[in-house]
């Protein structure tokens, strides 16, 4: 372990990111110096997203000097950036401090970069979200507690070991090295070397075996929790937010002419742009996201991965929608640069997402460092009532086990009959939304019914040739989150409130009210689609809705815009060959063509002023993720119903006949 140790830098400021946004001011501007004896832990911002750091619209610069020049201009109050352009760059923070859960949401890892590229060199929080802290590590910014840093300001100097305890021997490593691609160059120089696990035969659950088929050879044929591993991995793919940034880092390192070791399986889409200029705060940004169209075009003819660009102007689909219909399999595990890479694992793929330097090693080396991580099982019993959908399964665990953090950092897995009662898309619906609960991933027991919706949209794949490498686990594995039964048949519809996907309130069984802690809502906005609610369920249920509002002679609401968006080709197919785009034309839909949108803040049925409602069906809606007006998570069935009531209600079969 090398003798390194961390102190605070002369002349150098820590900038404390307070609830009182006054004085967050002042410290910009050099008028108010804190320290950890002025400032408690709960005087601090908890939960900054990932969109606070870097809005969808900074991610259309990948040259670090224009991510930091835009760090945190996500921050706004009043619609004026807390932080100015160019604030953490002149004022010279060497340390950014927060409260709790710092990082959660998207991957992207232009958030922890915005603080490395502004000159911060330590990040301190209670406690980060996986895939930041992941992040973090990976571009080399050291990160610790609020008790750390009260040794550093009182003048101590911290020895390199304190900010590797705690993490596996890679990990470690990866710290130490300064960063992910510098230890992977020592590790191809043979400078340093990755040991066998040392685990013997044990019951392992579906993480666990999936991963240890994966290890490279001579570290062993058995892993547990905790065990560092470099591991093969089979799929991924990045899209036009995040591969321009992933060639920049592959050159940087290993020069324009590098090679990629396994092309076959990894893409790259066109997706989440693919509509908006069409946004009036996205339009003036249309030559950066032009330039990342071109240069993800010019990599994917270069390296041979496979390519999902738009042809005039239409998206194939949404990566995630897209990947599990052509090139996902069981047993697989699938790493790409975007938090919803965990819908993956609804087809038995260990599946979740990472920022582009970790996806830009493993491409270029074909394998990744990881921890094996923790699990927590989720056994599925009984069915689901009429009127209720996964989704409404999903804000309930999110409700009631994501916000005690039982599933923080660990894989979800799903099991039990009670899953095979639900459909492979509402199964999709289930892994998407891992990432919400700040899991590291997903991953599925398989059925029949599984691999014959994987065949049928792979020609000449056979179900039988998909059983093989199903991955199964010991009955007798263990789960360091315990495993958690869920009576399907309990679930009742809910709504998460604005501001956070965990928020999720339960109707009344007693007077079928949605929300009555609240009252009535009116909205102005509703939207379907997304990676979570565009697949063709989630179709049937907006048509099955907008079927019985024609049939009482009812349509969209006066007031109320309803976008509906398709998540892939092949779900607009079927909902041409079906009827309901006409179904929708006449009730006053407006439906769009395959494509992230407004989910990102990028496509119709963003919110444009703060006093706008919108109650959609996208899998967050942390602040200003869709515009600044407040948005309300609920099912395809809560959004279509509500979209023709005018306000948020529980849909019930007969609801709009006149009484």
């Amino acid at each position: 372990m090398s003798d390194r140790r961390f102190a605070l830098t002369p002349g150098k400021r820590v900038l404390y990111l307070t609830k009182d946004p006054e004085k967050i001011r002042q410290q910009l501007a050099g008028t108010l110096t804190l320290t950890m004896s002025d400032v408690a832990p709960e005087d601090l911002l908890d939960d900054i997203n990932t969109d606070a750091m870097t809005p969808a619209w900074v991610c259309f610069d990948y040259d670090p000097s224009d991510i930091a020049r835009n760090a945190y201009a996500g921050l706004v109050i009043a619609g004026t950036r807390l932080i100015p352009a160019n604030a953490l760059v002149d004022a010279g923070f060497e340390v950014i401090v927060a409260g709790a859960q710092k990082g959660v949401g998207s991957s992207r890892e232009t958030a922890a970069q915005c603080e490395v590229f502004s000159g911060s060199k330590l990040a301190i929080a209670s406690s980060f979200a996986p895939i930041h802290a992941r992040n973090n590590i990976n571009i080399g910014q050291l990160m610790g507690d609020h008790a750390m840093l009260r040794r550093l300001e009182a003048g101590e100097s911290i020895p390199l070991s304190e900010f590797t305890h705690g993490h596996d021997a890679i990990t470690a490593l990866i710290i130490e090295s300064g960063g992910l691609l510098p230890f992977c160059a020592r590790l191809g120089k043979a400078e340093i070397r990755v040991p066998a696990t040392g685990t013997g035969v044990r019951p392992m659950n579906l993480t666990e075996k999936i991963l240890a088929a994966k290890l490279l050879p001579g570290q062993g044929e058995n892993v547990k929790p905790g065990d560092a591993v470099l591991v093969k991995v089979d799929a991924g793919y990045s899209h036009e937010f995040t591969t321009a940034q992933v060639d920049l880092f592959l050159r940087a390192e290993y020069g324009d002419s590098y090679k990629l070791q396994n092309p076959a399986k990894f893409a790259v889409f066109e997706d989440h742009l693919i509509y908006a200029t069409g946004v009036a705060s996205m339009a003036r940004f249309a030559d950066k996201i032009q330039k990342l169209r071109d240069v993800q075009r010019e990599f994917a003819a270069r390296t041979g991965v496979r390519n999902y660009s738009a042809i005039d102007g239409v998206s194939p689909g949404i990566c995630h929608q897209v990947a599990r219909e052509q090139f996902i399999d069981p047993g697989d595990f699938v790493q790409a640069t975007d938090s919803h890479t965990c819908m993956g694992g609804a087809s038995g793929a260990l599946s979740w997402g990472v920022g582009a330097t970790e996806y830009a090693a493993l491409l270029y080396w074909g394998f990744t460092p990881i921890a094996v991580p923790e699990s927590i099982r989720f056994e599925l019993t009984g069915a689901l009532k009429p009127g209720v959908t996964a989704k409404d399964v999903m804000l309930h665990i999110l409700a009631t086990y994501a916000k005690r953090e039982d599933t923080l950092n660990r894989v979800m897995e799903f099991g039990g009959e009670g899953l095979f009662h639900l459909s492979p898309d509402e199964r999709a619906t289930l892994a998407n939304m891992a990432t919400e609960c700040s899991a590291r991933g997903a991953v599925m027991e398989v059925d029949d019914t599984m691999l014959r919706w994987i065949a049928a949209r792979r020609p000449g794949v056979s179900i039988d040739a998909l059983r093989e490498k199903v991955v199964t686990p010991d009955p007798d594995a263990h789960h360091d989150g315990g495993v958690h039964q869920i009576d399907l048949a309990s679930i009742r519809p809910m709504v998460a409130t604005p501001g956070d996907p965990d928020r999720g309130i339960a109707s009344d069984p007693k007077n079928g009210a949605l929300i009555p802690e609240i009252g009535q809502v009116p909205i102005t906005i509703a939207y379907g689609g997304s990676c979570t609610a565009g697949k063709r369920d989630d179709i049937d249920m907006y048509a099955r809705v907008m079927a019985d509002a024609e049939r009482a002679g009812k349509r969209v609401a006066n007031g109320v815009k309803f976008y509906l968006q398709f998540g892939s080709q092949d779900v607009e197919a079927y909902a041409k060959a079906q009827g309901y785009t006409e179904l929708f034309e006449r009730t006053g839909v407006e439906v769009i063509k395959p494509g992230c949108g407004a989910c990102i803040g990028c496509g119709p049925g963003v919110s444009e002023r703060g006093d706008q409602v919108t109650v959609s069906a996208i899998n967050r809606n942390y602040k200003g993720r869709s515009g600044p007006g407040r948005l309300y998570l609920a099912s395809p069935l809560t959004v279509a119903a509500s979209a023709v009531s005018g306000e948020i209600v529980e849909y019930k079969d007969g609801m709009f006949a006149k009484k």
